[in-house]
């Protein structure tokens, strides 16, 4: 077969196949032309979820009559003045969207430029053009889409529900929004609720817009990130390790205002929350990176969802390491919705069917309640007063009001105690006799004796207060000036045994065992190369190895902290890893993985009875630890009740 040109059709119809996805690419491709044209209030309009009407109005410059003319030609765009691939500073600069709608929909587009007397209009139905003619319109542009897909209907069937479209539609403006927060926009239609977004301005324009999008939730829940290396700018938010999600949707990266989605960057942030976060939950974060166009390649994508770094290793070394700071600066501070969970959790218990004594409890529930307390003895509790050498008190036996006998009331006297150091690990403490000790008495799960040994009243103005009490052998009870919180005991010691650990580790070198046997790994040769000039890198954390002939490679040591390792699978990972990102971590976090193991079994164990001096270190340890806000697993080590919060729950206000 002869080869012959294409029709200016079929290539439009060819390039709306790479630029044209779904409804949703064609608002993406029109919103941003919008923003490109300097508009302060886009509103969108949709039907059918996009399918039958997609309408954008804008306030931004508008075109001139020949300028309109050549806009739905192929390859004609204002955005690229030096012809400068290397250097865009808009978000569009192919001049293919409008054609490619074109051609695969009927579309209109009425505009208005400020030198104009009035607005002009264009139609294009099938990728056929009409006579630009005189319209009605104020200022800006109105862009109107009808049945797209009409002139190819086979991709029509590609598409998803009306629900799914118009899901992906908001999808699109929530992330051009976040890059934008001084535009107002507006997405409306009879497939949805309204979506109202007002322009923010002010120095905290940024977050302002993050909280319409993200929830005011999430703004409480967030860490500030800012940092700068070799012209590359980061900054935005990112969620605290405790306050996470079930999927990466609320993800948002922005490279010069442009919203990506780059695997380097996902891998970054995905690298850099390994050891606070569980593998399957996923942070909230809203990032931005500011460069020099000419470092960064937004050409390698059809859509330009993707992007190249010139170097990649800087951004993310840049990334990982202003979140790492993030997580050391915000020190134990956990998510506030951990509180709120608490509070549901805790409220249906008092006005569910099960207990509310005024109007849920069944007849057989107070029953059972009235029967208990008839039946209950004091003579019978662990906490009867001992018995004296005389049975029966006298009046004058009988001390004065506000004597010290007074105010220790019936609890036995005790010496003040003296805080003692926290016990080392593996080896018995007089801690552990005195938990002998406390195991020989007969006392319920909650200790209420540690108020016995009265701590400086200066201790509830720390941030995690005063120990008080251990419940269930598990939980310690501390009063803060304002509230209370509430301690995982094992979850709190794990991470401060796993950040000793780890700071142990970067201090000295990784201990390595030599093999009795070389493992020989075979590799393709690039792959040999590049794990060759990284030899000294890998040999610092414990991993010795060298060329071994043409693609092959020889493992002579390895880190001895690591059993029954796979030497094979972790060379061909490490090779990848260096192939894609330039770096690898990979055994950095195997070792961080053995030591977070170390620490789960070291640490203070459920079921343990603390002393009341034991449990207060623990809570000054976890206020000067950072990341002491979450366990090794990601899940929360405290949570905070506030006083207004519990007298909510009692009906106090």
């Amino acid at each position: 077969m002869a080869v012959r040109q294409l029709s200016d059709t079929t290539i439009n119809r060819i390039a709306a196949g790479e630029v044209i996805e779904r409804p949703a690419s064609v608002v993406k491709e029109l919103v941003e032309n919008a923003v490109d044209a300097g508009a302060t209030r886009i509103e969108i309009v949709t039907a059918t979820g996009g399918k039958s009407l997609l309408r954008i109005t804008d306030n931004g410059a508008g075109m001139t009559k020949e300028d309109l003319q050549l806009a739905v030609r192929r390859h004609c765009t204002s955005k690229l003045p030096e012809n400068d691939l290397m250097d865009i500073r808009t978000m569009g600069f192919r001049g293919e969207a409008l054609p490619s709608i074109g051609a695969i929909s009927r579309l209109e587009i009425t505009t208005r430029h400020a030198s104009e007397p009035h607005a002009w209009k264009i139609e294009v139905e099938g990728g056929q053009n009409s006579e630009v003619e005189p319209a009605a319109l104020n200022a800006g542009t109105r862009v109107e889409v009808k049945d797209i897909f009409f002139s190819v209907p086979a991709r029509l069937k590609f598409l998803k529900s009306d629900r799914a479209e118009a899901t992906a539609i908001t999808e699109i403006i929530k992330r051009i929004a976040l890059a934008n927060p001084t535009i107002r926009f507006t997405l409306s239609g009879s497939d949805r609720r309204q979506l109202e977004l007002p322009a923010c301005t002010g120095d905290d324009a940024d977050l302002a817009r993050i909280g319409q999008i993200l929830g005011a939730e999430f703004t409480k829940n967030a860490m500030e990130i800012e940092a700068l290396r070799e012209g590359v700018h980061l900054y935005g938010y990112a969620g605290l390790p405790t306050f996470h999600r079930a999927n990466s949707q609320h993800q948002f990266f922005f490279v010069n205002g442009r919203p990506v989605r780059d695997k380097l960057l996902l891998g970054s942030l995905k690298a850099a929350y390994s050891d606070v976060l569980s593998r399957d939950r996923h942070p909230i974060v809203v990032l931005n990176i500011d460069l020099d166009p000419h470092q960064v390649d937004v050409n390698v994508h059809p859509a330009k969802a993707d992007v190249r770094f010139r170097d990649g290793q800087l951004v993310r070394g840049l990334l990982i390491g202003a979140l790492k700071n993030a997580f050391v600066q915000s020190g134990f501070r956990a998510s506030t919705a951990n509180t709120q969970s608490a509070i549901n959790a805790i409220r249906p218990m008092g006005q569910g069917a099960g207990f509310n004594v005024h109007s849920g409890a069944s007849a057989h529930t107070q029953q059972g309640h009235r029967e208990a307390a008839q039946s209950y003895s004091w003579r019978q509790s662990a906490y009867r007063p001992e018995e004296s050498s005389a049975s029966v008190w006298s009046a004058a036996d009988i001390p004065e009001a506000g004597t010290q006998e007074t105010q220790l009331g019936l609890m036995e006297a005790t010496a003040p105690y003296t805080a003692s150091p926290e016990p080392s690990m593996g080896q018995d403490s007089a801690a552990e006799q005195g938990h002998q000790a406390y195991n020989l008495v007969d006392a319920p799960s909650a200790d209420s004796r540690a108020h016995v040994h009265e701590l400086p009243e200066d201790r509830e103005n720390f941030p995690l207060g005063a120990a008080r009490a251990q419940i269930h052998e598990t939980y310690i009870v501390s009063q803060t000036k304002d509230g209370l919180v509430i301690v995982d005991q094992h979850a709190a010691h794990e991470r401060l045994v796993y950040e000793q650990l780890k700071e142990d580790l970067a201090k000295r070198d990784v201990p390595r065992q030599m093999l009795l046997i070389p493992e020989i790994v075979d590799l393709p040769e690039d792959d040999v190369a590049r794990l060759e000039e990284r030899a000294s890198e890998l040999e610092e954390v414990g991993l010795v190895l060298e060329r071994f002939g043409p693609g092959a490679i020889a493992v002579r040591e390895t880190p001895s902290m690591l059993k029954r390792l796979n030497i094979k699978a972790l060379v061909q990972d490490l090779a990848d890893d260096f192939a894609e990102y330039d770096s690898s971590t990979r055994i950095r976090e195997k070792l961080d993985l053995v030591a977070a193991t170390m620490a789960c079994h070291g640490s203070i164990r459920a079921g343990r009875r603390m002393r009341p001096e034991e449990m207060d270190n623990l809570l000054r340890d976890m206020e000067a630890t950072p990341k002491s806000g979450q366990c090794n697993h990601g899940r929360p080590t405290w949570i905070e009740l506030k006083l207004h919060d519990i007298e909510r729950l009692f009906g106090r206000h």
